[in-house]
């Protein structure tokens, strides 16, 4: 929902009605992760994407059907047959849309949960998209950190479970589908609730105010990472130098690191990347980084030499085998990068491959699915 958010709450706050399409479950190699919504608007326009193509135009349909009915619909979407016009997803993929009628009427929290996102506070969203009781469908709890809770699924026992697991999606910054008892029990199956988990965006501290931190700047706020470069030498750590950057901080990046983490501003979503890659600013940091107990990402750059000499003098500051073993040095994938640009598309891609549990190898050399589900680093 947060791509097509914008849109939704005008024609929210015009008090229009529109139909909201939102892929809640994937299953193999579906092209949209859950959390993808479009919109049909009240003059029939058409934001946002489900699956890229491959089922908008029934989503479409179906969510002008549901305008009109005002019944949600949870649809499965899968495999095209040899019918050139069949309705499904050529990558093989399947994928389930719930389609729902939007208005102040039957969202009336939309405007709350759109200031919380814009301010970066972490806000969930509960929706039940399947239930043996019809009456239970479309039924929404909006779950907030600090026990603030808004709506009810239809039992204490449910909101009581939906609660707690969307606090725990809420801290990983996952949306998912959950399954309980028709009652929110634990073992049972019937009641499916989806969760929009809107937590503010993963952290990439970059250190070391160096070209290279530049471009790395650059990729990390393409990538959805709120970035902060830091560098103890205020001539280089400046705005101008680094535009793409959210904040630039002119500190001793361990020093920083350890005010951060005194904060909880660092989590299992955090990226670090270190490429000062000079003895006396990189040690003392990788030191406190590789013993944070929750951290997403930590790579350092330099050349095996370099790396070589780094392992000693962590060794030396009492850093054990399991701690070093945290850390990704050299820094990045085996792209035969060369320049400031190439060099962050490595980086890049090795966080995103640590993400999902990627190889780094050539999808053209691997076989099996293209997707993953999820890796080490947590989003």
């Amino acid at each position: 929902m947060r791509e097509v958010l914008p849109e939704l709450l005008a024609w929210w706050r015009a008090g229009e009605t529109v139909g909201l399409g939102t892929v809640v479950a994937t299953f193999q190699s579906a092209p949209r992760p859950p959390g993808a919504s479009m919109i049909v608007g009240p003059a029939g326009e058409a934001v946002g994407s489900v699956s890229g193509g491959c089922v908008e135009g029934a989503v479409y349909e179906l969510g002008e059907t549901v305008v009109s009915s005002g019944q949600a619909v949870l649809q499965r979407y899968g495999v095209s047959d040899d019918d050139a016009f069949a309705v499904g997803l050529t990558c093989g993929g399947i994928l389930d849309v719930y389609v729902e009628k939007v208005s102040q009427e039957t969202f009336p929290e939309l405007a709350e949960i759109a200031e919380d996102i814009d301010a970066q506070r972490p806000v969930a969203v509960a929706t039940v998209v399947d239930h043996p009781d019809p009456t239970w469908v479309g039924r929404r709890v909006v779950i907030r950190p600090d026990a603030t809770t808004a709506g009810t699924l239809g039992s204490e026992r449910a909101d009581d479970a939906v609660h707690d697991d969307a606090l725990g999606l809420l801290a990983a910054g996952h949306h998912a589908t959950l399954t309980y008892g028709p009652d929110g029990e634990r073992r049972g199956e019937g009641m499916r609730v989806f969760v929009w988990a809107f937590a503010p965006p993963p952290r990439m501290l970059v250190f070391g105010a160096i070209d290279f931190a530049a471009a790395v700047a650059r990729v990390g706020e393409f990538l959805g990472f709120h970035v902060t470069v830091c560098d103890a030498r205020p001539v280089f750590a400046t705005v101008s130098r680094f535009p793409d950057a959210h904040e630039v901080v002119v500190d001793w990046p361990h020093r920083y690191l350890l005010a951060e983490a005194a904060a909880g501003r660092i989590d299992g979503r955090t990226a670090l990347c270190v490429l000062t890659h000079d003895p006396k600013f990189d040690v003392p940091l990788l030191e406190v980084a590789l013993r944070l107990p929750a951290v997403g990402y930590v790579g350092a750059m330099g050349s095996r030499r370099t790396h070589e000499d780094r392992l000693d003098r962590l060794r030396a500051a009492g850093l054990t085998e399991a701690e070093l073993a945290r850390f990704s040095s050299p820094i990045g994938l085996d792209l035969g990068a060369r320049t400031p640009e190439e060099t962050a598309v490595s980086i890049a891609a090795e966080i995103v491959a640590l993400q999902w549990g990627g190889s780094g190898e050539r999808l053209a050399e691997t076989q099996g699915r293209i997707h993953h589900e999820s890796g080490v680093l947590e989003r």
